[in-house]
């Protein structure tokens, strides 16, 4: 028997802005709320499903940028720009990690300045 990821908590200093943003990226709805504490997942299946669910955390220290675990993110309906022109317009923004330019990657920062990449490859929803 195995285990397998079926949460991320993120911690940030506010959870609705957040959950919106990560909600327009993934496709994902509110499942729940305890406290300012908001869950988001899969509309379908919500917590338990194939797709781990993201807890945005209220913190009053929460640590933008690059973190030792980050998100990695792949488009499911579009190439890898359009998908970026649609992640910018939802609230991220470039960030720099120090790339060199030639990565088949896009790096960027969520709202409040965590790292994620924008991956190449289309896959399914």
């Amino acid at each position: 028997m195995a285990c397998r990821i079926t949460e991320l908590i993120l911690d940030c200093a506010d959870p609705v802005r957040m959950a919106e943003f990560w909600c327009e990226v993934l496709g994902y709805v509110e499942i729940g709320k305890e406290g300012d504490d908001i869950e988001i997942g899969p509309p379908e299946t919500g917590f338990g499903g194939p797709q781990p669910t993201l807890i945005l955390s209220r913190s009053d220290d929460p640590k933008p940028g690059k973190l030792p675990l980050h998100i990695d993110v792949n488009p499911t309906d579009r190439d890898q720009d359009a998908e970026l022109e649609r992640l910018l317009a939802a609230g991220a923004r470039p960030a720099d990690v120090g790339q060199t330019g030639e990565e088949s990657w896009r790096v960027l920062a969520d709202p409040e300045g965590n790292v994620f990449c924008l991956l190449r490859k289309r896959v399914g929803p």
